[in-house]
Parts: structure tokens; sequence; C-alpha cells
């Protein structure tokens, strides 16, 4: 990879300008109508209009799915579609699309089932994980009794290391559960790499991944890396929020779980989610399709998905670059007095586009409260907070500011931030 590369590259201008287009609420509040920066996106997402638009269309149908006649029949399509679609997303083969409420649902269900029913005597987890992952992890691992290890994060870096985990894992492990990137630090894990000598180690090893806060940026690869389960959030990603999706292997979708007597066993769900939220899904995944038909003409969904998001992630790492270095008129985050990036981020091919920072004079919340009184949207990650109190301590912090813009933004809209930041660090 180029040196330009590993520092990203932005998209072209007028592309940028569509893409803007494709959001609501990218400049403006959608309270006071007055101009402001959202940089919240790892807490939410800009939504796309056309994901909203395709939900709320379908949604307005009476019919209901299986019931037979062209719009029941209409209905089928969409989810039948949907699944293709994400299936496509993950480069997935076999195995189940199952959805829920939350994401966070599915990895807490599908540890549970994996614990109960795989023999073993240990489960190896990370401190980074999101709440819904690491309790799911240790609820079923107390109740079975079966050991809860745990690997630590760097401090240095908000990365955990591949030997830290590796290290963990012997043949009496019965789950690996490894979040892909971190909502706290923006360090991204060597899945692929962890993956593979995890297998060594014990080759039919179940390993799944929290991946609700990298799959808006970056890839996944579930043949080539050999995971069992993976699951996002599609509100972080222009979708609506109330709904969770999960790809389960083969053979998780075979353990005992939760399902009506005589229903498939491929079926994890109960009744399903509301069609209109396959519509939904698939809006999203030919976003990133159009995307990619910017760059690339071939007619392979999945090649055009793949182009979309290389093309994201570089354009994010590009801005992530000039947030933390800045530009001949602003300095940018490394380089500010009174601030500091709570990890290092030596390589940004390791990092997406989340930036944790504290601020020598202020708490999180006081520096929070002063974006957002500049127009800016920012999220104070604390250990006040269940949801991020392990992570942050992990990092040797009790709080964290976390950064979080989307592909949508542009070098301007960094520069004034880091502008704005310069001022609140005064």
């Amino acid at each position: 990879m180029s040196d330009n590369l590993k520092n990203g590259q932005m998209m072209p201008a007028e592309l940028t300008a569509q893409i803007r287009e494709k959001y609501y609420f990218v400049d403006e509040d959608p309270f006071t109508r007055s101009k402001r920066l959202f940089f919240d996106n790892s807490g939410g997402s800009f939504r796309l209009k056309a994901a909203s638009e395709a939900f709320q269309k379908v949604d307005d149908l009476p019919n209901c799915g299986g019931h037979g006649g062209a719009a029941s029949d209409y209905l089928d399509s969409l989810r039948t579609k949907a699944c293709e679609d994400i299936s496509t997303m993950f480069n997935a083969e076999g195995g189940c699309i199952t959805t829920s409420m939350t994401a966070s649902m599915i990895v807490f269900d599908v540890s549970e089932v994996i614990i109960a029913n795989v023999p073993g005597t240990n489960v190896v987890t990370t401190q980074l994980e999101h709440p819904s992952a690491f309790d799911g992890c240790a609820i079923p691992a107390e109740k079975y009794g079966k050991e809860l290890r745990v690997a630590k994060t760097d401090p240095r870096t908000g990365m955990i290391n591949t030997e830290d985990v590796i290290k963990l894992i012997d043949k009496d492990t019965c789950l690996l559960s490894v979040i892909m990137t971190s909502n706290i630090t923006g360090a991204i894990l060597d899945i692929e790499t962890i993956a593979r000598e995890a297998h060594k180690i014990k080759p039919d090893l179940f390993i799944i991944c929290d991946s609700v806060q990298h799959t808006p940026h970056g890839l996944t690869d579930m043949k080539n890396w050999g995971l069992d389960c993976v699951n996002f959030a599609p509100y972080k990603f222009g979708g609506a929020r109330g709904l969770g999706v999960g790809w389960l292997s083969e053979r998780v979708m075979n353990l005992p779980h939760h399902k009506l007597v005589e229903e498939k066993q491929s079926n994890w769900e109960m009744g399903g989610c509301a069609p209109g939220m396959y519509a939904m899904l698939s809006a999203i995944f030919d976003y990133v399709c159009w995307i990619g038909e910017q760059f690339n003409d071939s007619k392979s969904r999945r090649d055009l998905y793949v182009e979309g998001m290389t093309r994201i992630t570089l354009h994010e790492r590009a801005l992530l670059y000039r947030l933390l270095h800045g530009s001949d008129s602003v300095k940018g985050l490394l380089d500010m007095e009174g601030v500091n990036v709570a990890v290092d981020m030596d390589d940004l091919t390791q990092r997406d586009l989340i930036v944790p920072i504290v601020f020598d004079k202020l708490t999180c919340e006081e520096a929070s409260r002063a974006y957002e009184a500049k127009g800016v949207v920012v999220h104070e990650r604390t250990d006040a907070s269940l949801y991020s109190a392990r992570q942050v301590n992990s990092i040797n912090q009790h709080g964290i500011v976390r950064i979080s813009p989307l592909h949508c933004h542009t070098y301007a809209d960094i520069d004034e931030f880091l502008a704005i930041t310069a001022e609140i660090a005064k």
C-alpha cells in the first residue's frame, strides 16, 4: 500500500457533494434549523434518505407476508433480497440471517447458545467489548460453570494485541468473542489473524464478532476469515432504529435455540421484523454499490460493494489524518495545546474514524457541553456509564470525548471542528 493510501484518499468533490445530498441533516440541526457539525456518528448516524423512504413506503402497506396475493408476495421478496444483500455484504455463504430489535440482543443470545451447548471449560473475550458482547459471555459462563478469560487492552494504542488473545485460547475453549472495532478507541482488531491463529489451536473453535462499529466503515469477510457470527446495527449505517441484523454459520444455526417446535432450524426469529426494515437494508446495500459504480463497472454486486466500502474507508482515513495532523491553516489534534489524543494512532490502516480525546482543563462532560454551545455534536464516554466504564478504564482514563465524523464529511468540516476545538481548549 502506498503512503498516500496509508493516509487515505478523498473521494472527488463532486461525488462527495452528491453523497451529502443523500443524507438528512448533514449540516443542519433538525430542531433549531441552525448550522451544526454532527460528529457523533458512533452513537447514531446520519439517515440515508433512500433508506427512510424505502421503509416508509413498505410500512404503509396493510398486507402480511406469507398470505398470498401480489402484495404479500412482494413483502416476502423483500426479505429474500435483503438476506441476499446482507450475505453479500459479509461475503457469507450458507448459514442464515437473523434479525432482532437490536444487534446487542443477537450477540447476547448467540453467545449463550454456544456456551450452553458447545463442550469446553472456558470462554475468551476482550476488555474492549461492548457490554452486550462482554456480558453475553460473562453471564452464561458463570451460569454454566465455565472460566471467563479476558484479553487486556494495550493502553498505549487502545488496541487488543493478537498475541494477547491467542495466549488465552486452548483446546478447552468453547467460544471466542471479539469486537471488530472499538467504539471507544477506534482500533480495528486483526480479526483475520486472530481467527487463523485461534483455529490452529482448536480447529473447531466457535468465533463470533461484534461488528456494529466496523460495518459502516470497512469490509468484513466471513467466508475467508472463518467466523461463525457477525452482527451490525443498521441505524449506525444510515438506516432506522429498532433493528439488529446478524449472520450465523450453519453450525451455529443448528445449535438448540428458542423456536417453535415445528419451525425450521434455520429460523432464529420469532415472527420477524417489519417488512419495511428489509427494504431499508437493501437500500443501504444499494447505496454502497452506487458509490462503487462511480469507480468500477463490474456487474458483480460483491465487487461493487467492496469498491464502495473501500472508497468510504479511504475517504474516512483521509479525514482522520486531517483531524490528527491538521493543515497549513489549522493545527491538528496531535499538535494542539490543551488537548490530547487518548491513544497512539501511528498506523491509520488499523483505525476507523473514531478519535478519543481529553482536555487539560475541562472534564469530558464540560468539553461536550462546550462543543454543543458552539454547534458541534460529540459525546463523552466515561466510567460513570456501564456502557463505557470497562473500556475507558482499560486505556487508563476515567473518560474521553469521542469524535466520530462520517464519509459524507469534508476537509472543511474537519478544519472547522479543529478551529472550534482550539477555542475550547483555551
